[in-house]
């Protein structure tokens, strides 16, 4: 029969208060989508420092004569340049790419974009030395002592271009916590007011269960579980609409980068969606029962 009780109270006060439990629930859902944007972004962070951090390369693009003329990097001055590479301190590795393996390399990274495959030629194609650094900070180095060299066109670090990436999520990610923070204040207040309202309209009856004998938790218990209640339908809310956001947008934007930038799969959604139910539901009840202490004497 308690059980029944509380039930029965959680639901008259939701319905009681329906525009602010309504007002409630969608900032969760708000806050909560953000939120997850945000975690779906440090997953895709996790994922390309795992893919990309051993593949990381220095390239040394070579002049348009030596990409036309060197098939092997056999002639000079591409063969010299290959073993002055090799005696360099922290090189572990150096390997030819020529026009045609770069060309065939170009196609496989933009396999799904055919507008760009269309109008790409194997004699743009800059044939070039892959420089396999087992310390990274050498570059400067490298560069210094190659870049301008005869047949050298251009010197390159693959790890600029993905900290500028890496640089852009975590802007994303930054962005989406800081509105997420935003709408979990707002989140707070709503969840303190409707608690607030809810223990005002019921003040007879828990004044009257009171002097009956009802301990203070048992009073209380309602307006928490309204709160919860709340909190966990809005967590519900946001997570729908982040895996409706993934499949009807997400997925189309991510195909675009050829698989450069990984993919957020459908166990990224799985994985953090717990974490979103429980920040929901800590923050509901926490709020719930600091009102409840500071503010409602019950």
């Amino acid at each position: 029969m308690r059980a029944s009780f509380v039930f029965s109270e959680v639901v008259n006060g939701l319905r009681r208060n329906v525009t602010m439990t309504i007002a409630m629930i969608l900032t969760t859902a708000v806050s909560v989508g953000l939120l997850g944007g945000g975690l779906l972004v440090v997953r895709m962070i996790d994922k390309m420092q795992e893919t990309y951090q051993d593949r990381v390369e220095v390239v040394v693009f070579m002049t348009d004569d030596v990409s036309a003329n060197d098939n092997d990097c056999s002639q000079q001055p591409c063969a010299n340049i290959m073993a002055d590479l090799k005696r360099v301190s922290g090189v572990e590795s150096v390997r030819y790419e020529n026009r045609q393996q770069a060309f065939e390399s170009f196609n496989k990274v933009f396999e799904s974009q055919p507008e760009l495959r269309d109008v790409a030629r194997a004699e743009a194609m800059p044939a070039s030395l892959r420089v396999k650094l087992s310390d990274p900070e050498r570059f400067g180095a490298v560069k210094q002592e190659f870049n301008g060299r005869p047949g050298v066109d251009n010197v390159v670090n693959q790890a600029d271009y993905l900290d500028q990436v890496f640089g852009m999520l975590n802007l994303i990610r930054n962005i989406a916590f800081f509105i997420a923070l935003v709408q979990a204040l707002a989140a707070l207040l709503l969840i303190s007011n409707t608690i607030q309202l809810s223990a005002f309209t019921r003040r007879t009856e828990t004044g009257i269960m009171r002097l009956v004998g009802a301990t203070r938790w048992y009073t209380q218990l309602p307006f928490l579980l309204e709160a919860v209640v709340s909190g966990l339908i809005g967590a519900i809310l946001g997570i729908l609409g982040l895996s409706g956001f993934k499949a009807l947008f997400l997925d189309r934007v991510m195909s675009s980068f050829g698989g450069i930038v990984p993919s957020v799969e459908w166990g990224d959604v799985a994985v953090i969606s717990p974490i979103l139910l429980l920040v929901a539901a800590i923050i509901s009840a926490g709020t719930g029962y600091v009102t409840l202490r500071l503010y409602v004497r019950l």
